[in-house]
């Protein structure tokens, strides 16, 4: 009895050490994947009906935010803001892929090129950001990170399921890529538009996803919006996708693209903090907005200029944590620096509570003021938001401290159910919740072609 308490002692203390002890190498080299909840002490049985669970509240339970019209399309939702974005649309779809689901990814697709993605005209290839659920368009323009998760996830339906089923995956995917290199257009009245800044623009213009001089994805790739990028959508493992299984004759930039990401990441990530700007400049720095026609002035000329929380880490930035984390799992290139990052960012959150930071600060751990908060669904209010919970227990696969594990148990832990003055975002929470659940349980993969 005695031997059979030591040696399960021992596996424990086994299995402590091996979730304390980050992989060196990547899946592109090794097709390995950690389960940070087994190796953490969870059982594979309660792991494997919890992902399900969470899926399930994505796709199909009473708050789910897929919906399916007819009998070949279907949309995901931004329920609290009524629209379908491509932001949801890509992620359901790179979703759909890992788990296997081709009727959800094709019902996603083909909306999303029916409605979204123009077929002609100056945006041609480009996809409209926002629409209502019927499909008709809110604003023309595109936001960049929508184009990325298409493409990629696109080339993994092309892996996956081959090209000969009804889509061809890999054409799709090499539309897109050939229709955001740069070319130049002249811009149409604004009609909506993404929520950018600026006056309007005249006289011929360029169009493109990746800045041609930086090689950093644009924040969007026309108008004021491609003069500065949002460190959440520099994902570096997604161009190394594309190179390996593109098949468009890039592969050399788009490897040139992955390190200059990874570059940009080291520039915009506060070192004390581990925190990000919602919005950065090419060179790292903090977002600061001019002052456009129409935008309040200090009264005091002397002031510091008014924060407009376009600087501060927000609702966007929260998906850093798991974009490092999906970058250092797949490549690896990084990750000295990636695994210091993870604890850095932990190490911030922990000293604010691990059940109780909240969802905005500056960049400094300073906490924002009137209205620097961010609102969403009618509320200005910081809370502990599910969405951040997820993604900086992400992060934990990049991490050796023990810290690390009390992130990982407050994300199994954590309810996703309306807070106590009704607000509740089975979106963006839901999605990122989704998508923490797959990472920590080994189940978000690079997939490569079936043989």
């Amino acid at each position: 009895m005695k031997k059979s308490i030591i040696l399960t002692s021992l596996m424990m203390l086994a299995i402590q050490a091996m979730a304390l002890t980050p992989w060196k190498k990547g899946a592109f080299e090794t097709n390995q994947y950690r389960n940070l909840f087994v190796e953490m002490g969870y059982q594979q049985a309660d792991v494997d009906a919890k992902l399900k669970e969470v899926f399930n509240d994505v796709f199909r339970g009473p708050n789910k935010v897929y919906f399916e019209v007819g009998d070949s399309m279907g949309y995901v939702s931004d329920i609290k803001n009524h629209d379908a974005r491509t932001e949801g649309m890509s992620y359901g779809m790179m979703i759909a892929v890992q788990f296997g689901e081709k009727d959800i990814f094709d019902r996603l697709w083909r909306w999303s090129k029916k409605y979204m993605q123009h077929q002609e005209g100056n945006r041609k290839g480009y996809f409209a950001w926002s629409c209502k659920t019927d499909g008709t368009r809110n604003a023309e323009g595109a936001a960049s990170d929508g184009e990325l998760y298409f493409i990629t996830s696109l080339i993994f339906a092309s892996n996956r399921w081959g090209n000969d089923t009804g889509i061809n995956y890999l054409a799709e995917a090499q539309n897109i890529l050939n229709c955001i290199q740069p070319k130049e257009y002249t811009p149409e009245p604004r009609q909506g538009g993404f929520p950018g800044f600026g006056p309007q623009q005249t006289g011929p213009q360029k169009m493109y996803l990746i800045d041609p001089e930086t090689q950093l994805i644009t924040f969007t790739p026309d108008g004021f919006g491609q003069r500065y990028t949002d460190p959440s959508y520099h994902i570096p493992a997604f161009y190394e996708v594309w190179a390996k299984w593109a098949d468009d004759g890039r592969a050399d930039y788009w490897n040139e693209c992955a390190k200059k990401s990874r570059e940009f990441l080291h520039k915009a990530i506060n070192e004390q903090t581990g925190l990000n700007a919602d919005m950065c400049q090419y060179d790292g720095s903090e977002m600061q907005m001019p002052r456009f026609p129409g935008m309040p002035q200090n009264q005091n000329q002397n002031a510091a200029p008014r924060r407009f929380g376009n600087n501060n880490f927000r609702y966007d930035s929260w998906r850093v944590p798991m974009n490092i984390t999906l970058d250092y799992e797949w490549s690896c290139a990084d990750s000295e620096w990636q695994q210091k990052y993870g604890e850095t960012i932990q190490n911030f959150l922990y000293s604010q509570g691990v059940d109780t930071f909240v969802d905005q600060y500056r960049v400094d751990g300073s906490l924002p003021e009137g209205d620097e908060i961010l609102q969403a669904g009618g509320f200005r209010k910081l809370r502990h938001s599910i969405g951040l919970v997820a993604t900086s227990a992400a992060a934990s696969m990049m991490c050796s401290h023990d810290k690390s594990k009390e992130f990982v148990d407050a994300l199994w832990n954590a309810k996703h159910e309306p807070f106590e003055d009704g607000y509740f975002d089975a979106y963006y929470d839901g999605l990122l919740r989704l998508f923490a659940f797959m990472h920590l349980s080994g189940n978000y993969r690079v997939i490569t072609p079936q043989k």
